[in-house]
């Protein structure tokens, strides 16, 4: 597999695997401070979106199927699948146990002074004034989200790129035969 793969994935894994131990984080009791910024989310978005549609032009390039980029996953060594799948299956459970426990309370907002979120148990959706301790678990919740999400997103691409280098790899090794 060629560097710009190892690299490409390792940015992608890497960056998943940070997301979600910030997700986990987030039960933790209080707020954490860099996720209360909007500079994280706008890092996340200016990540993600290249990254991901460079795995994805990667796997266009390669012509592969479903079938061979999962034969090409599996032909990765067993810590690279391991690790891989770990962060899949971590990023799809924390966005279960987040959706279990998430009620129908979201978009945390501070407006004149008072806490208000939308309330969508309710058909006309209205926001509702809630207490700080109610602001703060709605915002948690929804940062959660945010970051399971895009953990999933990146441990998904970095899958991709991976099986696409190991099918490269092949490709370069059958052609030297």
């Amino acid at each position: 597999m060629g560097r710009s793969f190892t690299l490409h994935g390792g940015i992608a894994a890497g960056a998943s695997a940070v997301l979600l131990l910030l997700a986990v984080l987030t039960w933790l009791p209080g707020t954490l401070p860099p996720l209360g910024s909007k500079w994280l989310m706008v890092a996340i978005v200016v990540l993600l979106f290249p990254l991901f549609i460079a795995a994805l032009v990667r796997v266009f390039v390669s012509g592969a199927d479903r079938h061979s980029m999962w034969l090409a996953f599996r032909r990765l060594p067993g810590r690279a699948r391991a690790v891989l799948g770990a962060l899949v299956v971590s990023g799809a459970l924390l966005m279960l146990f987040d959706m279990a426990g998430a009620g129908s309370l979201q978009a945390p907002e501070v407006k004149d002074g008072r806490y208000v979120v939308l309330d969508t148990s309710v058909e006309d959706r209205r926001t509702i004034e809630v207490s700080h301790s109610q602001y703060e678990a709605v915002l948690e919740s929804d940062q959660r989200s945010m970051l399971a999400i895009s953990g999933l997103f990146f441990a998904a691409a970095a899958c991709v790129v991976f099986a696409a280098g190991e099918l490269r790899r092949a490709e370069v090794g059958r052609r030297a035969s």
